[in-house]
C-alpha cells in the first residue's frame, strides 16, 4: 500500500510550518506507523531536526528523512512511498513552484495558521494553489493564546470561507520549541503536557479526515 502524503505549506514564514511536520511526523511514530519526512525547504530546518533526533535517539529513531527539491519529487516519491506507512513533506515559505508541486502529490495538505488578521490575509496565495490543485485542505491554528476571542472569531471567518479548520488548536506553548531543539515531538518530550495531549488530539482529528476513510485507513 502506498504511503499517504502530508504536505504542510504555507507561504508566509514564521507560521509554525517546519514545528508541524516535525510534531506530525514524531506523532506518527509514536503510534507505530512507518514515517518518511521529505524536506524541501532550502534552509533545512526539518533536515536539522532530524539530525539531532537521530544523535540523541540513535537506533531507536526510525523515521526516516529524504532531502529534495520540489521538481525531483514528482519522479523520486513515488518511487520510495511504498515503503512508508506516511510521508511528511514540509514546504518553503515564498516558493510557489516548489510548494505547487508537493500540494499536487498531497493526500492531505496542513496549513499552519496564527490567529491573527495578517496571517489570514498572507494565505492567500497558498489557498490559492490548494484550490487550483484541488486538495483536501485542513487548516490548523497554532500558537494560539489561553482564551483568545480572536481566534474564534477568525475561525468563524474561516468557516464561512468553506475553509475547513481543526478543532484541535495548538497553544503558544514552550513544549512545542523546546522539544525540537531536542529532536523529539512534544509526546516524547513531555508525554503527559497539555502541548502532547493537544498533539494526539490534532493527530486523532487528522486521521478521521475523508482522506483516510476512501482507503480505509481512518482511526
Amino acid at each position: 500500500m502506498t504511503g499517504k502524503v502530508f504536505t504542510v505549506a504555507q507561504h508566509k514564514g514564521g507560521a509554525g510550518k517546519t514545528t508541524l511536520s516535525a510534531q506530525l511526523a514524531a506523532a506518527l511514530d509514536q503510534d507505530g506507523a512507518r514515517v518518511l519526512v521529505v524536506d524541501v525547504d532550502p534552509q533545512g530546518s526539518l533536515t536539522e531536526w532530524h539530525k539531532i533526533r537521530s544523535q540523541n535517539l540513535g537506533r531507536k529513531n526510525s523515521i526516516t528523512l529524504f532531502q529534495t527539491q520540489g521538481w525531483k519529487m514528482v519522479r523520486e516519491l513515488p518511487r520510495i512511498q511504498r515503503e512508508f506507512d506516511y510521508v511528511v513533506v514540509d514546504t518553503p515559505p515564498h516558493a510557489e513552484s516548489e510548494s505547487s508541486i508537493a500540494i499536487r502529490l498531497a493526500d492531505l495538505v496542513l496549513m499552519p495558521m496564527q490567529p491573527s488578521p495578517l496571517d489570514v490575509w498572507a494565505a492567500a496565495p497558498t489557498l490559492k494553489l490548494i484550490l487550483q490543485e484541488k486538495k483536501p485542505l485542513m487548516l490548523v491554528m497554532n500558537r494560539v493564546p489561553p482564551k483568545s476571542k480572536l481566534n474564534e472569531t477568525i475561525k468563524d471567518k474561516l468557516d464561512a470561507m468553506n475553509i475547513q479548520v481543526a478543532k484541535t488548536t495548538l497553544g503558544n506553548r514552550v513544549a512545542f520549541a523546546s522539544s525540537i531543539m531536542q529532536g523529539l515531538g512534544v509526546g516524547e518530550f513531555d508525554p503527559r503536557g497539555t502541548a502532547a495531549d493537544e498533539m494526539a488530539a490534532l493527530l486523532k482529528e487528522i486521521k478521521k479526515h475523508k482522506a483516510f476513510k476512501e482507503t480505509g485507513r481512518a482511526a
